[in-house]
């Protein structure tokens, strides 16, 4: 019976793995001097990885002069702290600017950006409203600039290599992507986090909505529904459990999230194609190694890197290097929406208990 529904295990001899160009992207010869607005939390790693990388960050500005002060003096004591965006982009010789507020004031500081003949790297997510994000891409066009966004999971050691396995065609066409996490979140009592109803699904999954649209090509998904619930006894108001399922013209794409699990944190995915399956588990933003399974056997892959700082460096990198080889990047503003959309569609769904389509 169980030779009849296939529930054996295939062929276990191993073979070496794959060389693929995972690693965050370097410029060959290009060199930009950075600026950066809004200097909080989270740019302690995007500066930190900037300075690894050898690249130069000029002038700083955030409301808060002091943030500015601090950064500056923790990564690039020569930087220029400014008293305004305005000043900033008036910098001499920057031509590259990385946007890193939140989303409710991002959207001006872009256009102004973009109207100073400035490249762009923006904070994720990107914008609140699609059509937004369609009219700044239009402009970043027009002005003949690169509009990036900082989706550093892309970056991560097993989303990239995953990525590229997918894009080199190693696992054949990709029907279905599998990604499962739990952890604990709680962390997020009494903080701001903890105002945001769709703390899981938009403020969270979007690195792993990300990814699962990028395994399938950057195909735009057809339809989304998704669930949220209440995991008992958790410690704050939003939703902490959550499921999504994304359709895809040719797959379907399945994540799963507890936020509230308080033992044995870990995170697996698993991307089937036509011609072969890659999988891993491991820690929540850490999973060190993947097997790639096909008709030849099975490849382990050992990575190395890890998501912070290389999904930092991975984002700007990739920017850098679009400049220097004048294409499109591939954390591009323009595909990005396809993730967003699917981002609110999986928010509207959970609020609406029902499929919806993103036609």
């Amino acid at each position: 019976m169980s030779d009849n529904y296939a529930l054996k295990a295939g062929d276990d001899s191993t073979i070496a793995a794959p060389a693929l160009l995972y690693q965050p992207p370097m410029p060959k010869s290009f060199h930009s001097e950075i600026g950066l607005i809004g200097c909080g939390g989270i740019t302690e790693h995007h500066l930190k990885a900037y300075r690894d990388a050898g690249w130069d960050v000029v002038a700083l500005y955030d409301l808060n002069p002091a943030a500015a002060e601090k950064r500056r003096a923790e990564f690039y004591p020569d930087a220029k702290v400014c008293t305004s965006p305005t000043e900033l982009l008036a910098t001499p010789g920057l031509n590259v600017v990385d946007i890193a507020t939140h989303p409710a004031v991002r959207g001006p500081l872009i256009e102004q950006a973009i109207a100073a003949g400035k490249h762009v790297l923006s904070q994720k997510p990107f914008v609140l409203d699609l059509a937004e994000g369609q009219r700044l891409v239009a402009l970043a066009a027009k002005a003949g600039v690169k509009l990036a966004v900082n989706q550093n999971g892309r970056w991560a050691p097993y989303f990239s290599y995953i990525r590229q396995a997918t894009r080199t065609g190693l696992i054949g066409e990709v029907s279905s992507v599998d990604m499962a996490l739990n952890w604990d979140h709680t962390w997020t009592a009494g903080t701001e986090f903890e105002k945001i109803h769709h703390l899981v699904l938009y403020d969270f999954a979007i690195h792993w909505i990300d990814a699962a649209c990028t395994f399938f090509g950057g195909s735009p998904a057809e339809s989304v529904y998704a669930s949220l619930a209440q995991a008992p006894g958790q410690p704050i108001k939003p939703p902490l459990v959550a499921s999504v399922i994304a359709t895809f013209p040719r797959g379907m794409a399945t994540l799963s999230f507890n936020g509230c699990s308080r033992f044995a944190p870990l995170e697996h995915c698993s991307v089937v194609g036509s011609a072969g399956t890659i999988q891993g588990a491991g820690a929540i933003c850490g999973i060190k190694s993947l097997d790639l399974t096909t008709a030849a056997g099975t490849a382990r892959a050992e990575l190395t890197g890890a998501w912070f700082p290389d999904g930092f460096r991975g984002t700007m990198g990739e920017l850098l290097c679009a400049i220097e080889e004048n294409r499109e990047p591939e954390n591009g503003a323009a595909a990005n929406l396809n993730s967003l959309a699917v981002c609110f569609a999986a928010m509207k769904s959970a609020d609406e208990a029902r499929v919806v389509s993103l036609a």
